[in-house]
Formats: structure tokens, C-alpha cells, sequence
């Protein structure tokens, strides 16, 4: 128990210390508490609290989570394809329905052995992306796990990898930008082979002498505000909204004023990881973009 060895005379004060210490930290769930497969059902492997997924020759795999979110912080911990992982993609992202749907994506994209993993993020608001950022890791994500996230809010949503935020996307509604914050959103992951652009833009494909790919999961957290699908959509957002909740109740933690914007240390981070880790940026690629879109204008960095 570390600093919780006891010494006389505060035993008592020691086990409530450890007791509520250890209550404090939000436990993941079982994969089938908040999820369930989506698709290719004899492509998964449960082994014990760990989720495999596999990509073959014949097919790859998703989840999908049993419910619907509006705000919150969404979390799994994924070990990627080990190897050569040319051509494979594995992705776990948040997205409502509809074609004016909202996304929050991280794309995993497999490289040829030796060469980094790439993640590339993109936010889908109203049915249009487009906004993409790719960075590469500072480690190896295929030795162990680390944790991925999305933290999502009426101010700003962030992506997190290991608690490390390696993007923002704010409200910038006051510019006349929309934002996310009227869908409710479901929470997915899937393994496929995308060799017509994941690796080197599509030059490098796929090697299926390497199959079966496999993406391994545990630590599942969803700790963000239920959307029954027999509430409205107005109903849902104003359950999920802190500003309706009466004196007295529960304000929804990630609306709390210092969960609008990162920390200072947050930003510092931001700052590092941009600096040293991201390889391409939407917003700088004027090839694509001549008129630089306007969130970048208005972002942070």
C-alpha cells in the first residue's frame, strides 16, 4: 500500500486515509458493462479483463458502446498491432448519428517495422472533417498499453494520450464557428485494412503473411452524462447540462469553470508535444486549404 503502512497510534486515521484514497480513483468497467461488438463477432478474443481484436484476409472488427453521451470523458487502453502493421488502421473515436453527424476521431495508422506509429485526430462537426493533425509518439505504442481520451465539454473537447493533451478543439461559437454540443455521441473502436491510404499514402500495403493483426484493450471508462434514446434531443441536452441543475445538485465535474481550458502545465505540454511530435497539421497545409479555415485563425497553439 506504499505510504499506508501503519504506524501506532494513527491506525485508525491511516485506514481512513487509505480507504478513501483508494475510493477516489474511477475503476474501469468489463468491455460487455458499456460495450458490445458491432461487427465480426468470431474476430474478437477475451482473455480475462483484456479485449483482442483481430484483422485478417477475410475481415476486420469494431465495437460499439451500449449507450449515448453529451459531454464528458471517455477512456480505453489500447496495446497496437505489434510489427508490421503496414496498411492496418485501428481507431477508437466518439461520433453521433446522421449525416450531419460530430466525431472525434484517433486513427491508429500501422507502419512497416522499425518505422513510428503515426496517430492521426480529426473533429467532424456537422457532417464535415477535414480537420486533421498526425503526430507521431513518444513511445513505442505497441509494448504496452497507454491510455487514450477524450475529454468533451460545452467548452472545449481534448485528446489525450497518457493524461497528455496532444489536441484542443475550443468553442469558437462566438466567431460565428459551430461547435459540438447538441448530439448525443456514442463511443466506438475498429480494426480494418485501409492500405489505399494508411501507410505512405497508400504505397506501402498490407502484408497478410503478418496476419492475424491484432489490437488488444483493457480499461474501459465512460464517465459522462447518459442519453436514453426515449428522451428527446432537447430533453437529453438539458439533463446534460449543468446550467439546469437546481441548488444543491451535482454539478457535471467536467463543467466545473477549470475544466474550460487546460491547465497551465496542460498547455505547456500542448506546446511540447506539438513541438516535437506533430508531423502535419491541417491548418498549415495551404495546398489544401488556401484560405486558412477559420478555427485556425482563432485556435490557440
Amino acid at each position: 500500500m506504499g505510504f499506508c503502512s501503519i504506524s501506532m497510534g494513527s491506525v485508525f486515521l491511516v485506514l481512513v486515509l487509505c480507504i478513501s484514497m483508494m475510493g477516489s480513483f474511477s475503476s474501469a468497467a468489463r468491455f460487455d458493462e458499456l460495450f458490445q461488438p458491432s461487427w465480426a463477432t468470431d474476430h474478437f478474443i477475451y482473455e480475462g479483463e483484456l479485449l483482442k481484436m483481430k484483422l485478417d484476409n477475410f475481415s476486420g472488427a469494431g465495437f460499439s458502446s451500449k449507450n449515448k453521451y453529451l459531454f464528458g470523458k471517455v477512456t480505453v487502453q489500447i496495446k497496437l498491432v505489434e510489427g508490421d502493421s503496414a496498411g492496418t488502421v485501428t481507431a477508437f473515436y466518439m461520433s453521433s448519428d446522421g449525416p450531419m453527424h460530430n466525431e472525434f476521431d484517433f486513427e491508429f495508422l500501422g507502419n512497416t517495422s522499425g518505422e513510428p506509429y503515426l496517430v492521426q485526430t480529426n473533429v467532424y462537426v456537422n457532417g464535415v472533417g477535414n480537420r486533421e493533425q498526425r503526430l507521431n509518439l513518444w513511445f513505442d505504442p505497441t509494448k504496452d498499453f497507454h491510455s487514450y481520451s477524450v475529454l468533451w465539454n460545452q467548452r472545449q473537447v481534448v485528446f489525450l494520450v497518457d493524461e497528455t493533451p496532444v489536441r484542443v478543439h475550443s468553442n469558437l461559437e462566438n466567431k460565428g464557428i459551430p461547435f459540438p454540443k447538441d448530439q448525443a455521441m456514442g463511443v466506438y473502436s475498429s480494426i480494418w485494412n485501409a492500405d489505399d491510404w494508411a501507410t505512405q499514402g497508400g504505397r506501402v500495403k498490407t502484408d497478410w503473411s503478418h496476419a492475424p493483426f491484432i489490437a488488444s484493450y483493457k480499461g474501459f471508462q465512460i464517465d459522462a452524462c447518459e442519453c436514453p434514446p426515449t428522451l428527446t434531443a432537447a430533453d437529453n441536452a438539458k439533463k446534460c447540462s449543468s446550467a439546469s441543475a437546481g441548488a444543491g445538485e451535482r454539478r457535471f465535474w467536467w463543467d466545473e469553470p477549470t475544466m474550460g481550458e487546460l491547465s497551465v502545465h496542460q498547455s505547456h505540454q500542448l506546446i511540447w508535444v506539438r513541438a516535437n511530435h506533430m508531423v502535419y497539421d491541417y491548418c498549415q497545409d495551404t495546398a489544401r486549404f488556401p484560405a486558412t479555415p477559420m478555427e485556425c485563425l482563432h485556435h490557440h497553439h
